[in-house]
């Protein structure tokens, strides 16, 4: 397979983890998404569900290894690659070393958190005594936006609240249980 084969896949699948951070969105969870694939096969799919599911751990990465690992009835996901749109966390970096993922893909750098290249390089770590490769940057500028976009909403719905709050002479908590009444 040569590199350009490769690079497609890579895309195919990003597309896919892509469209499942849309959906995380969608529940207004930061959209993030991720794809497993062992023989060209997708075994286990995920996208951001901490808040809906008020489970900390439910990063995308980790929905998705759950998945899998239920579907082939095995943690152990040997030979298979995790597709992402974010670069990994501490947290799901140990994650994937733990399910022997063999290659991780992710499409945008994480720069406050990120564990792969931003802010530490967990997988280049000696002692760990699995191995996991990698590649970074696949259709990175369409997960940048699709994040950037998201907390530019995000911010702009909370300057609308906190202009609201001022313009009524309510408090919050009254403005809140206004809609909570309805």
């Amino acid at each position: 397979m040569t590199d350009l084969d490769l690079y497609a896949i890579d895309k195919k699948y990003m597309r896919r983890a892509i469209e499942l951070a849309g959906q995380g969105e969608q529940l207004g969870e930061i959209p993030v998404g991720a794809v497993i694939v062992c023989d060209d096969i997708i075994i286990g799919e995920g996208f951001n569900q901490p808040i809906s599911s008020h489970d900390p751990t439910a990063h995308a990465e980790v929905v998705a290894l759950r998945a899998a690992a239920e579907r082939i009835q095995n943690y152990r996901l040997v030979d298979s690659t995790l597709y992402v749109t974010l670069e990994p966390c501490t947290m799901c970096v140990g994650a994937l070393i733990h399910a022997r993922i063999a290659r991780l893909v992710f499409g945008t750098t994480e720069p406050k958190a990120g564990a792969v290249v931003s802010q530490s390089a967990l997988l280049d770590s000696s002692y760990f005594n699995h191995r996991i490769s990698m590649q970074g940057g696949v259709l990175a500028e369409t997960c940048q936006h699709q994040l950037s976009d998201f907390f530019r909403r995000r911010r702009e719905e909370l300057k609308q609240q906190k202009n609201s709050y001022l313009n009524n002479d309510e408090s919050p908590d009254e403005i809140s249980n206004k809609k909570n009444d309805r």
